[in-house]
């Protein structure tokens, strides 16, 4: 009873800082006079990409065992896989049940370079991490690692120089200052740190409960390694697109994800490519191709229709179906 209780607690916590952060975050792009995308795409992304940026680190740097590395690198990879489906497929449904209770279209409205760009870079990038791992001279893996990084410092370049002011899009009053209507820089960033620490604190005591809960209930291990506890990491960038799809900032709101995407296929990866043999199970193979093909099948619809529409990201939760589907099935 104790770990729902903090189960609960913590999932407030987290709905709290995320509510917190994407208002913070928001005031810091215009501030530091940023468009929506890099907003979306680089702060956002980055900052609620903290609590499973962390776990594959933390196993692999203080962890020597072969397992240690093996949960580290299935880590890496599962961030990708559940932003490029689950995420998705949570942010169009957001946006379609909006849509039927009249508050908004089904047409996702996206800064559609800024979602090309993005998706684009992460089909280039998780794929040289991909054929990285089939690599046997461990040097031309760690080349690929240094190309992966160079490849996000392009990316971040891009996104900072495209795109339009995020002070020409209105903004809710600061959480932490709403008697202002310009809140001081480290009101801003005391709000934002606070936030952080939430979230980080929050899916912490989230996952640790949650594990619980399920040994209780009886779940599987390996069940809950692959499909709950990712889903609990991954909490923050659903709320927050949550919460900027439900005030049409579609582009904060998919930034958000695609960002992450980005960043959680580059410069993590490289971290895994060098420090660990990088080498991929069968099911840590067919997450990254899986997550693979859902954001190509995004990105072709969004090449050839020039819009983006809600439906489309419900593809993202096919696929994440198919995956577990495949897995249950090997494993029992």
């Amino acid at each position: 009873m104790v770990n729902v209780a903090l189960l609960l607690i913590s999932l407030g916590v987290i709905l709290l800082s995320a509510e917190l952060f994407t208002n913070a975050v928001e005031w810091l792009g215009k501030m530091l006079k940023l468009s929506e995308g890099a907003v979306g795409s680089i702060l956002a992304a980055v900052g609620t990409a903290l609590p499973e940026t962390l776990i594959p680190i933390i196993a692999i740097v203080f962890g020597h065992s072969a397992a240690a590395q093996e949960i580290g690198i299935g880590a890496i990879l599962g961030a990708p896989f559940m932003l490029g489906t689950l995420a998705m497929f949570v942010t169009g449904s957001a946006a379609l049940a909006l849509a039927f209770m009249g508050k908004r279209r089904t047409t996702m409205l996206v800064d559609d370079s800024l979602m090309k760009r993005d998706l684009t870079f992460f089909l280039i990038v998780y794929s040289g991490a991909i054929v990285a791992s089939l690599l046997t001279r461990h040097t031309f893996k760690k080349i690929i690692a240094l190309v992966l990084i160079l490849a996000y410092c392009v990316y971040v370049i891009r996104t900072i120089k495209d795109g339009d002011q995020l002070g020409e899009t209105s903004i809710a009053p600061l959480i932490l200052a709403k008697n202002r209507s310009y809140p001081r820089l480290r009101i801003v960033l005391l709000q934002l740190g606070l936030a952080i620490a939430g979230i980080l604190g929050g899916a912490e005591v989230f996952v640790h409960n949650m594990e619980k809960v399920a040994v209780t209930l009886g779940i599987a291990p390996f069940v809950l390694s692959v499909i709950v506890t990712p889903i609990a990491t991954e909490l923050p960038e659903k709320f927050n697109s949550i919460i900027w799809v439900s005030r049409g900032k579609d582009t904060l709101a998919l930034g958000n994800i695609t960002g992450a995407m980005v960043f959680q296929s580059s410069i993590i990866p490289a971290i895994g490519i060098a420090l660990t043999p990088w080498a991929l199970t069968p099911a840590a193979f067919m997450s990254a191709v899986i997550a693979l093909a859902s954001a190509g099948i995004i990105l072709i619809y969004l090449v050839t229709k020039k819009r983006l529409r809600a439906y489309t990201l419900l593809v993202g939760g096919l696929f994440y179906s198919l995956f577990i589907a495949l897995v249950l099935k090997a494993h029992y």
